[in-house]
């Protein structure tokens, strides 16, 4: 998942030939979950149409302070729109609009949005070569960035001169990437390595039964959904389950039984730094596993079983500098039992969570208590299970932090 996806962007477009990439931009936008909305220079429109903008973005397109409406002016807010937008993207920024950006000059509604605006701006520059180049106009950009806008590079190649060299518009998915980057620098998990188990695991009786675990799957992702969110580097190891999944960005191994996840857990184990395992791995397996079906009549008296191997008290024996985090489902006595699956199992933190009057099993909803190393206890409200993942990461966050700062 994109670190942009689900943000209000507002999309500044200026007049220079480059703005007939600006429907391809709001397309990619749009594609990676965004909600996007448009503003233009009055001279913007000689290059691409309000209309066209308007269907790519879904949303009506601002090119005036007001706009008339059953013969009756409305003003188009300017601040409502700055204060809407998570990020800002201006593109292309010609000469003209980054020297009034740099001036504080404000005679249309992109500039008027800009000089409201407190969230990240984002501009990419294009004019010709030797416009680029011109001391004055580098004097503008030096200003922006002072003045904390961040100014994209420009690509190098042909450019509406005929000349070659520096000062085209980057192409949308490159300025796509630059933003990208910049946002993940500034999440509180970039570049963070996470491991998360999720899922049941099934151990075969034969070739169409198994014994298993109750689970949906429904924890596990939305851990590696807000750990992406955060900058994280996430690979999920998922057991079985019908859940409808968005895994963009998230390395996905697909395992089915106790061992199938044990050899894949400890494959990508040392090259991790966060290890939550939330997966619901079965604690007995068949003893044998029978090749044919069991046939009905025939009947099966007993099974024999036999321990699945303990993932994570594994895993805590060879940890080095890891942060383990496990869960714990119980039914009753769930704080002091999970205490004690705490410190036997080398944990550095556990999630609890308890069937009583709720059942978490494949619900949508989930309560816990997180409890760290020291046995300090942080209880949480009932919430979504994607609520839930972020007070979850949170609360990673702030125990490492605090680790790493001793």
């Amino acid at each position: 998942m994109s670190v942009l996806a689900q943000k209000n962007i507002l999309v500044g477009v200026t007049g220079g030939i480059a703005a007939y990439k600006v429907p391809f931009l709001v397309r990619q936008l749009i594609k990676l979950n965004c909600n996007v909305k448009v503003v233009m220079t009055p001279s913007s429109k000689e290059f691409v149409t309000p209309l066209t903008l308007s269907t790519v973005s879904r949303n009506d397109v601002y090119s005036e302070f007001s706009t008339v409406k059953d013969g009756n002016p409305i003003w188009n807010n300017h601040v409502e729109l700055s204060e809407w937008a998570d990020i800002f993207i201006i593109a292309p920024a010609t000469s003209n609009s980054i020297s009034s950006m740099a001036n504080a000059k404000c005679d249309n509604i992109l500039l008027a949005c800009y000089l409201s605006s407190s969230c990240p701006v984002f501009i990419a520059p294009a004019m010709d070569l030797e416009m680029y180049r011109n001391s004055l106009n580098q004097e503008n950009i030096m200003k922006l960035v002072k003045n904390r806008t961040n100014v994209l590079p420009v690509g190098k190649g042909s450019l509406a001169s005929g000349l070659e060299g520096e000062g085209r518009m980057l192409e949308p998915e490159e300025i796509i990437e630059h933003i990208e980057i910049k946002l993940k620098e500034s999440l509180p998990l970039n570049n963070l390595n996470f491991l998360i188990t999720a899922g049941p695991t099934h151990e075969k009786i034969d070739p169409v039964r198994f014994i298993g675990n109750s689970s949906s799957g429904k924890m596990g992702y939305h851990l590696a959904k807000a750990a992406i969110s955060l900058g994280a580097n996430v690979k999920l190891i998922l057991g079985p389950t019908n859940l409808s999944m968005d895994l963009l960005n998230i390395d996905t191994y697909r395992v089915l039984d106790s061992d199938q996840m044990f050899e894949e857990t400890m494959t990508h184990y040392k090259s991790s730094d966060v290890v939550i395992c939330s997966a619901a791995v079965s604690d007995f397996k068949p003893a044998e596993f029978i090749d044919s079906k069991i046939k009905k009549d025939i009947g099966l008296d007993s099974i024999k079983i036999k321990p699945t191997k303990d993932i994570i008290k594994e895993l805590g024996k060879i940890k080095k500098n890891q942060y383990l985090v496990g869960f714990a489902l119980e039914t009753d006595d769930h704080i002091e039992n999970a205490k004690v699956k705490l410190k036997s199992k080398n944990l550095d933190a556990i999630i609890v969570n308890k069937i009583g009057d709720f059942n978490p099993i494949s619900n949508d909803f989930n309560q816990i208590d997180f409890i760290n190393s020291d046995l300090e206890i942080t209880p949480f409200e009932r919430k979504h299970k994607k609520d839930v993942s972020i007070d979850i990461m949170e609360a990673i966050y702030k125990n490492v932090k605090k680790i790493k700062d001793k």
